[in-house]
């Protein structure tokens, strides 16, 4: 299994990358349905949020009103900070619950791409083996907003500015997907990256070395030599299973493979020196 994130800033076509690649194959759990699910009528997240917002986020058949209930919190933190303490621990759980359904129901190796909007903003990037982030220049968003949703330039500006930056977005990304050119040239980016996604599936661990199949590293992953099989010797490493390795202060999960070389990486913020193998370093067949 693969887990990947999913992520874009509003107008960036994040929708029409997860439909790609649902036809692809990828089975995609959705945040905003997820979202939604949890305080349809009769559920205890829409009681929570009735409860501590008033009868009036409801409407004349008992559904919550989200365009009321966005008018109240989108300009109030303090409201949105309590709306999301209901709502966000509520989604959690369904969209666990919906994974676990989708192993269970999966027939050999599945990829699973879960579609978060807020995913940078939330900081949920080290809940995902990979954070794919659908990317355009912040004009192109403004001219979709206004021209495909009908917001005023002032409204689309103020919806931009209350999402993460594109800055922020993209250093959480392991893959970037340019959604500023045709549908014909994103069918193309889509899958070339649901391809790259197939060979990034774990294979069946090999670790001869370390108990668990998976090595734990914390902040910038750094190789720091070779040896093979026959002696040893320094240089760097030939890339492991196309996996690109993120720069940014994370904890990331990577996979074992067998292979005749081993890989040594450096564990930054480890107790030993950087470049010296010790108790810290990680063992790799890549």
């Amino acid at each position: 299994m693969l887990r990947a994130g999913l992520t874009g800033g509003i107008g960036s076509g994040k929708s029409e990358v997860s439909r790609r690649l649902a036809g692809h194959g990828a089975v995609i759990i959705d945040a905003d349905v997820a979202a939604r699910a949890v305080v349809a009528p009769g559920t205890p997240g829409l009681a929570r949020v009735a409860e501590v917002f008033g009868a009036a986020v409801l409407g004349p058949d008992g559904a919550l009103d989200r365009e009321r209930l966005g008018a109240i919190v989108f300009g109030d933190p303090a409201a949105r900070a309590s709306l999301n303490a209901i709502v966000h621990p509520l989604v959690g759980e369904w969209m666990r619950a919906a994974e676990a359904d989708a192993v269970a129901a999966a027939d050999g190796d599945v990829i699973i791409v879960h579609d978060v909007p807020l995913l940078t903003e939330n900081r949920r990037a080290d809940g995902f083996d990979l954070v794919i982030v659908v990317d355009v220049p912040p004009e192109l968003q403004l001219e979709r907003l206004v021209g495909q949703r009908g917001m005023t330039p002032d409204q689309a500006r103020a919806r931009m500015a209350a999402q993460a930056s594109r800055e922020q977005r993209l250093a959480v990304a392991d893959v970037v997907i340019d959604n500023s050119g045709s549908l014909a040239d994103l069918d193309r980016r889509v899958a070339e990256v649901w391809a790259a996604l197939q060979h990034r599936i774990p294979q069946q661990p090999n670790a001869r070395n370390l108990s668990s199949p998976w090595c734990r590293i914390s902040g910038l992953c750094r190789w720091s030599g070779v040896r093979t099989a026959g002696g040893s010797g320094a240089g760097p490493p030939r890339k492991m299973a196309g996996l690109r390795y993120s720069v940014r202060p994370a904890r990331r999960y990577l996979p074992f493979h067998a292979a005749t070389e081993t890989s040594y990486c450096d564990i930054s913020g480890g107790s030993h020196d950087r470049g010296q193998f010790g108790p810290n370093t990680a063992h790799f067949w890549p």
